[in-house]
This record gives C-alpha cells, structure tokens and sequence, in this order.
C-alpha cells in the first residue's frame, strides 16, 4: 500500500487506528479454546467486527511462531483475510546481516503479503536496505519505544558533531535523523511509544512528515490525545495501535461485539482530534 492510498483511508474513515491481532491462545474465549481453527477463527470476528473503525491491522509474529506450524497457518490465514483496504503490519522486529534481512524481506512481503514489518536499527543500514527495496511496502524502524528498558540504550546520551560544534543527543534521536536518510516518508515509519508522548513533539522535529507507529495506549496507559496532540503532522501521520484493550475486550460469546465498541470509542475519538487538526 503506498502513502496516498494510507491517508485516503484515514480521511474516509476519520481513524487512524491500528488493531493489534496479539492473539494469545491461552487467553481466547472458552467457547473457541480446543477447536482446530480457534485463533483464525477469534482473529476473523475480530477483524469483520471492527474493519469500519480502523485502518490497519498488526500481528505480532511471536505469538503465531510460539504455536509452531499450525501458528504459522493461523498467521497466513489471518494477513489474507483482512481486506486489501487495510494496511497489514508483521510486528517481527527483525534486522539481521544483508543476506538474512533479504530473507526476512521476501518471507514478509512477498511469501505473506504484508505492507509493512517492524525492524530493530542496531546492526545498521546494510540489516535494513534489503526491506526498502520493495516499491509500495513499507519499513517500520523502531525508535523511540515504550518499554522500561528504553532507558538503557535509546535514552543514553551521546556526543555528535565535531570539535567545535559538540553536542549532546540522545540515542534515539541519531537513530531517527541517521536511518531517516536511507529512505523516506513513502517507505519508511518509526516506532515511537505512547507512554513517551512527551517527545513526540523533538521527534516531529527530526522526522517531520514520516508516519509513526505508537503503540501503549490502553492498557499501558498511552494517552491518545497527548500523541495527537504532539504527533499529528499535515497527513495525520500517526497509526495508533491497540490490542489488549480491543481484542480482549470480553473474555465471553460476546468478544466480537465488545471489540467493535471499544473499536467505535477509539474512532470517535480520533474523529475529533482529525477535525481539530
């Protein structure tokens, strides 16, 4: 999916919702756990429940990988049954030496048919060229996440320039000004986490028109309207993801219908932050 047909959808739908399909087999609804098909089959009700609110779908790969074969199956079924109108996101964070991302790349967007996978930046350009090689898929690096652990790497703080313009940075903030030149706003995103809302503002002026993926909000407490607030550029720019907070919903027969609402709560508020904007 290229950009023009991302921010189409976002201005139709008035929602720049992200549902994250972080389907956990443990934690299905007792009336699908021992079927065959139960995680294809709780993903399908959640994605005809609320495909009218968002506008993308993301998968974290490690909950299909962590069932083996029939994961992977469930997986597949899943990215071919949400509807070409949705941008389909493999949160994989891979990034591996040239020839392994090669692999990575043409696994992902190819062999499954994703728009965009998740990559961690650490090994450098030569771990993530391969990923901007596909015209209309995207690279989705992270930056600034937000997890406890940010603090030991991507909040340290470095010295950049020269000897006679020294100055300090953070980690991330190199990160996003270094691997923003490798691509651009058509094919490359960055990860920036809702609980850091308050530096969202220093990254749109590192990055201002690239799209960012904010996951945290809901149950790790993000604040939607801070990472409008501070996030939003002139396209939106802003894919806004949650999963617990929709998919387990209800842990009944109702799940489905319980996702659509908290679904509908998201997208009328987005609605009004778009309109504001």
């Amino acid at each position: 999916m290229n950009r023009k047909t991302l921010v189409e959808q976002i201005q139709q739908k008035k929602t720049y919702l992200c549902v994250g399909l972080d389907t956990d087999e443990t934690k299905l609804p007792k009336h699908l756990q021992g079927k065959p098909n139960a995680v294809f089959e709780f993903n399908k009700a959640i994605i005809d429940s609320t495909k009218d609110f968002c506008v993308s779908y993301k998968i974290n790969t490690a909950f299909y990988e962590a069932m083996g074969i029939k994961g992977w199956e469930a997986m597949m079924q899943t990215v071919d049954y949400i509807p070409t109108t949705h941008f389909k996101i493999a949160d994989a964070k891979r990034g591996d030496i040239g020839n392994t991302s090669s692999q990575y790349a043409k696994a992902f967007f190819e062999n499954m048919n994703f728009d965009a996978i998740t990559v961690a930046p650490y090994m450098g350009e030569d771990s993530i060229r391969p990923f901007l090689e596909y015209e209309n898929k995207w690279t989705i690096v992270l930056g600034l996440t937000s997890n406890k652990g940010a603090a030991d790497f991507e909040l340290l703080k470095i010295q950049n320039g020269n000897e006679l313009h020294l100055r300090s940075e953070f980690l991330y903030e190199k990160v996003l000004d270094t691997v923003s030149k490798w691509g651009n706003e058509n094919n490359l995103m960055f990860v920036t986490g809702a609980t850091q809302a308050t530096e969202l503002e220093n990254i749109r002026g590192i990055i201002p028109n690239h799209f960012l993926l904010v996951p945290g909000v809901g149950f790790q407490g993000g604040s939607l309207q801070e990472v409008s607030k501070y996030g939003m550029n002139k396209d939106c720019g802003l894919l806004v993801n949650a999963s617990r907070a929709i998919i387990y919903a209800s842990e009944g027969e109702d799940f489905a219908e319980e996702a659509k609402a908290i679904a509908i709560q998201y997208q009328t508020e987005m609605a009004t932050y778009l309109a504001k904007h």
